[in-house]
C-alpha cells in the first residue's frame, strides 16, 4: 500500500469521527490541516487555515499524525489548543531558498510525468519566477513579497509571480498570502493589436519566396493554428484535398479545423504538402520560437506570424460562426477564447454582425402604432 492511499484511509477515518483537522504530505513530511488560532506573535487576530509539520512522510508517521490530528481535534473542541505543544518541532534548520526550490521541483515532477510539455510549463511559469529569487538567501515571506513588488501592478507578470511564490510559500509553510498582490490583471485589459486585413495577408502569401514557409503561412492564415501545430497535422488527409484538417498533437491535443477562408485552401496549393525540414524533437513552445524566428528574421511579413491565429478567430465572429465551436477548433476553453479574443472585436465587425442581423426575413419587428 502506497504512503498516499494511508494518508486517504486515515483522512476517511478522521472525517468520520467529525475531526476537522487533515493530514497532508509535502514533499518528505506530514503535516496536519486545520482552522488553528492565529500563532504567538502572528498578525492574524481569528483562526484561520494553517499547517502543523508533524512527522516524516512515512507509515509510522501516518499512524502518529493520525493520533495527534484527533488530540488536536479535542483540544480545538474544549478551546484548550496551545501553540506551544506544537511550535518547537516546528522547528528545523534554516533552508534556503535554493533548497526549497530543488525540493518543490521534485514535488511538482513527482505529481507529473515529465514530458515536453510540462517541461515548457515548468519553465515558463515557475523557472522564470524562480530565477530572479536570492537561492542563497533563507526562505522569507518578505524576500518572497518584494520580489512580487519589482513587477509592474496589474500585468500578466505580477499575477505569474503572486501565483508561483504563493505556491512556494505554501510548500515551505510559511504564512504568506500572495494573492493579495495580484492587481487586476486580466486578458480583457490587453490593448488590441493592429491585425492585418484578409487583403494584406493574401499579398504578402505571395512575396514569400521560399516555397516550403510560404505553405506554413498559408496553412497559419487559413486554419489559425499554433506556430507548431503545423508539424504535427494528419498531412495525408490534405494531400488527398480534405480540407478539414486535423492536428494529431501540440499544446492542446487532437481536434479538427475548417478553413476560413474556404478559397485560402485552393489559392494557397495547401493540397501539396510543403512542410520545411527543422529540428522536432524539442518542445511545442520551441519548435513555435522557430516559425516566428524565421519570419522575423528574414522580413518576409510586416506584422507577427501569430497574428493569422488572431485573424482567424476574428474572421470566424465575421462568418457567425457560434463561439462555442470556434473555441473548439482554436483548442481554447470557452472562458479563454471569449475573454482574448473578444478584445480584438472592432465596430467593423459589430456594424457587418448588425448588418446580417437586420437582413434576416424572419428577424422581430417592433409592433405598429397609430400616429
Amino acid at each position: 500500500m502506497s504512503i498516499e492511499q494511508r494518508i486517504k484511509e486515515a483522512n476517511g477515518r478522521l472525517k468520520a469521527n467529525h475531526c476537522g483537522v487533515n493530514i497532508e504530505q509535502i514533499g518528505g513530511k506530514l503535516y496536519l490541516r486545520a482552522v488553528l488560532p492565529p500563532k504567538p506573535e502572528s498578525k492574524h487576530t481569528k483562526p484561520h487555515q494553517q499547517r502543523i509539520s508533524i512527522a516524516p512522510a512515512n507509515f509510522e508517521g501516518v499512524k502518529l499524525a493520525e493520533r495527534e490530528a484527533k488530540k488536536i481535534s479535542v483540544d480545538l473542541t474544549d478551546n484548550t489548543f496551545k501553540w506551544g505543544n506544537y511550535l518547537e518541532e516546528e522547528i528545523k534548520p534554516p533552508e534556503t531558498i535554493g533548497d526549497w526550490i530543488i525540493r518543490f521541483e521534485e514535488d511538482y515532477f513527482n505529481r507529473r510525468e515529465r514530458t515536453l510539455k510540462t517541461e515548457t510549463t515548468w519553465k515558463v511559469e515557475y523557472k522564470t519566477v524562480f530565477k530572479v529569487l536570492p537561492r542563497d538567501e533563507i526562505i522569507s515571506s518578505e524576500i518572497l513579497k518584494q520580489a512580487i513588488l519589482k513587477t509592474n501592478p496589474d500585468t500578466r507578470t505580477r499575477k505569474r509571480f503572486c501565483l508561483v511564490t504563493g505556491l512556494l510559500a505554501n510548500f515551505a509553510g510559511l504564512d504568506f498570502e500572495a494573492s493579495i498582490y495580484s492587481g487586476n490583471y486580466s486578458s480583457k485589459r490587453r490593448k488590441p493589436r493592429d491585425l492585418p486585413t484578409d487583403k494584406k495577408i493574401a499579398e504578402w502569401y505571395l512575396k514569400i519566396e521560399n516555397h516550403k514557409w510560404r505553405w506554413v503561412f498559408g496553412m497559419l492564415a487559413t486554419y489559425g493554428l499554433r506556430n507548431h501545430e503545423v508539424f504535427f497535422l494528419d498531412l495525408d488527409q490534405l494531400r488527398e484535398g480534405n480540407q478539414v484538417v486535423t492536428v494529431l498533437d501540440g499544446k492542446t491535443g487532437y481536434r479538427r479545423v475548417w478553413p476560413f477562408h474556404p478559397e485560402w485552401f485552393t489559392e494557397f496549393d495547401l493540397a501539396s504538402v510543403k512542410l520545411p525540414e527543422i529540428n522536432l524533437d524539442r518542445n511545442n513552445s520551441a519548435i513555435g520560437g522557430t516559425v516566428s524566428q524565421h519570419f522575423r528574421r528574414n522580413q518576409e511579413i510586416p506584422f507577427k506570424v501569430y497574428d493569422l491565429r488572431h485573424c482567424w478567430a476574428i474572421r470566424t465572429l465575421e462568418y457567425g460562426i457560434d463561439i462555442s465551436l470556434a473555441a473548439q477548433q482554436m483548442g481554447h476553453s470557452l472562458n479563454v477564447h471569449s475573454t482574448l479574443y473578444h478584445t480584438w472585436i472592432t465596430s467593423r465587425i459589430h456594424q457587418q454582425a448588425f448588418d446580417l442581423a437586420m437582413s434576416k426575413s424572419d428577424r422581430p419587428k417592433p409592433p405598429k402604432f397609430n400616429k
